[in-house]
């Protein structure tokens, strides 16, 4: 009894803790670089102008013209690139859809030599691609698992990585404009705020992979720091040499 009862417990911590994250939808990729990008790029955008030694008005009209900018760059972008790749699969999907309908049979038996190949028995393999293509939608969505890499009902919605995307980066790129449009008039707190946001999101971006999170949010407070040093340097150089 004891042993059937550690049984039961295995199959059941192994049933609780073995779930994936969703590695394919299409909210989480747009959502970070759409964060990432609205932070440094705004953060960038107003070090540089800040270097040139213009007024606190040219520098929250450029944030703020930035935010907008990039928000319906990224939008426009994400939207076209993920509409695009989803049009292609589903021009790729109807090739398969005809050859289903034109050659059952050979098909089928694709089906089969695809399981030999990973090792099943030739009559299993025969019957199992027999069965599964008794339903030709099932049938559609195993051809494209096995031989596409696709799942036709989990495509990315080109709605959701544009609506993602635009509102993380507006959200990032508002960072950096934030303490000036609450009374701020130097650069500092609109330097330290968008450095925390980057270390913030870097940290929460490692609850979804495998680094540590000081390492991913240390990671981008260091590339957006770089970015923005790099900028307000070229912004005083062009500044003094313009003036």
């Amino acid at each position: 009894m004891a042993i059937i009862d550690n049984e039961a417990t295995l199959h059941e911590a192994h049933r609780d803790n073995h779930t994936h994250r969703d590695v394919n939808g299409g909210w989480l990729r747009p959502a970070v670089f759409g964060a990432m990008d609205g932070l440094v790029s705004n953060l960038a955008l107003m070090t540089g102008v800040a270097g040139g030694s213009v007024s606190q008005q040219t520098i929250v009209i450029t944030g703020l013209a930035g935010l907008a900018a990039g928000a319906f760059s990224m939008a426009a972008g994400e939207y076209t690139s993920v509409a695009s790749q989803r049009e292609l699969v589903q021009a790729e999907l109807d090739v398969e859809r005809r050859e289903l309908r034109k050659h059952p049979k050979d098909e089928e038996k694709e089906l089969a030599e695809l399981y030999m190949a990973r090792g099943v028995e030739s009559a299993l393999a025969r019957e199992v691609a027999r069965q599964l293509s008794e339903d030709p939608e099932q049938a559609l969505e195993i051809h494209a698992r096995e031989e596409l890499g696709i799942d036709p009902g989990d495509l990315p919605s080109p709605v959701l990585a544009a609506a993602s995307s635009f509102g993380a980066f507006a959200l990032g790129a508002l960072l950096p404009v934030l303490p000036y449009l609450l009374g701020a008039s130097a650069l500092w707190p609109a330097v330290v705020l968008a450095l925390l946001g980057l270390f913030a999101c870097g940290a929460v971006v490692a609850r979804v992979t495998a680094r540590s999170w000081w390492f991913s949010g240390l990671r981008q407070l260091a590339l957006g720091g770089a970015a923005a040093g790099v900028t307000y340097a070229l912004g005083t150089l062009f500044g003094t040499a313009l003036g």
